[in-house]
């Protein structure tokens, strides 16, 4: 089980004030999405450790130079001259690179901006948020920014966890399905491997 004292222990430089939070929502919260074995459970915590740094954030950052925009996003910037002049400006960033996709409007909507990644598995765009709203009984279309609440930023990974079935993947141990499901990729491989191995011995896998 997780106490505050083996929580810091496996993530030392956590955001303390913010991730305490969590210590007490952990074991209401995953059974509830069948994230219920200790491995499931190990899996589950390292892949959102790694994906919101350690448990410091739960909103997207975009706030992007024009050189990342132009190696990250080149879709929406093909040159430089027009990744500068969306540079610096997280609002706009989101406005045009979620616009016309995910159930979001066009730019001007405001939707990429309202319905950006957030939770601790970046959940993001308007059907998604909807999707959640269906489930939960609480409206995240009307209020978005619930999700970088604690209860429902974890509510929220959960909900993706199972939605893409994940268990079944953390049951035979494949850290690279798992990753895959989440980050598209295996981007972060080392160190979600790292938190992987810590809670496992915490939950004695």
């Amino acid at each position: 089980m997780i106490t505050e004292e083996n929580f810091k222990t496996i993530i030392p430089d956590v955001n303390w004030d913010y991730a305490k939070q969590y210590v007490s929502l952990f074991e209401t919260v995953l059974p509830r999405y069948n994230i219920s074995t200790p491995l499931r459970k190990a899996y589950f915590l390292a892949q959102v450790a790694h994906e919101s740094g350690g448990f410091k954030y739960a909103v997207e950052n975009l706030n992007y130079s024009a050189k990342a925009l132009y190696g990250v996003f080149r879709k929406y910037f093909p040159t430089l001259e027009e990744a500068n002049s969306y540079a610096r400006q997280p609002k706009k960033i989101a406005n045009k690179v979620y616009a016309n996709r995910m159930g979001n409007g066009n730019e001007a909507s405001n939707d990429g901006w309202n319905f950006r990644g957030r939770g601790l598995i970046q959940l993001t765009g308007k059907d998604n948020y909807q999707a959640l709203s269906n489930q939960t009984g609480q409206s995240f279309i009307s209020s978005p920014e619930l999700l970088e609440q604690p209860q429902w930023a974890l509510t929220s990974a959960c909900w993706f966890w199972k939605k893409r079935n994940i268990n079944k993947y953390a049951d035979t141990d494949d850290i690279h399905m798992v990753t895959k499901l989440i980050n598209g990729g295996y981007n972060g491989l080392t160190n979600r491997q790292h938190y992987l191995d810590e809670f496992k011995k915490l939950y004695s896998v």
